[in-house]
């Protein structure tokens, strides 16, 4: 079956939601309660959020679809650093965030996720900015070896709130001089 990707249009914000509703957990450390999972899709990832990620020109939202149904994306975000353990360790300047990466479980293994990655490397070196930068839950094994196969070092620590619970978070940082995803 074709892997294919494709950057995010306006329309596709109840796709996205739903392929976000259906990740984000999968992303959260085991033993989380589904109530901080669902609250933190209903303020972060709801059809208005993705509506106003698609228009935001400080946003890029890249799609992965395996034939024709989409099984993950990715959103890149040049912005603003806030958390003053990010800023503490990446530079603002020269730097952009994948903030969302997300693949259903059926498409794990499959080279979805390589496709995806590569496109939204790709697309982040683009933008002119010199490196990526991440957030990834230090108790999410398989995604620490995916992001470290794909250059990701680890840089710092961090906090991420879901729902009620705090997380800790690794800071993971890549070239983007090397385009290899």
């Amino acid at each position: 079956m074709a892997i294919t990707t494709r950057h995010g249009l306006l329309g596709d914000e109840r796709l996205l939601h739903g392929l976000a509703a259906r990740t984000f957990g999968l992303a959260c450390p085991p033993g989380m309660a589904q109530a901080d999972v669902d609250a933190f899709v209903a303020a972060n990832l709801s059809v208005d959020s993705f509506t106003r990620y698609l228009a935001d020109p400080n946003r890029i939202i890249v799609l992965v679809s395996e034939g024709d149904q989409p099984v993950g994306y990715a959103m890149l975000v040049r912005d603003r650093i806030t958390d003053p353990d990010v800023a503490a360790v990446v530079d603002e300047a020269t730097s952009i965030e994948l903030s969302k990466f997300y693949l259903l479980a059926e498409a794990h293994g499959s080279g979805a996720a390589h496709a995806l990655m590569t496109e939204t490397i790709s697309t982040a070196a683009r933008t002119g900015a010199r490196t990526c930068w991440l957030g990834v839950n230090q108790q999410n094994v398989r995604a620490a070896k995916f992001y470290a196969k794909h250059g990701f070092d680890i840089i710092g620590v961090k906090r991420f709130l879901v729902g009620s619970e705090w997380c800790d978070d690794h800071i993971r940082q890549r070239d983007l001089s090397s385009r290899d995803g």
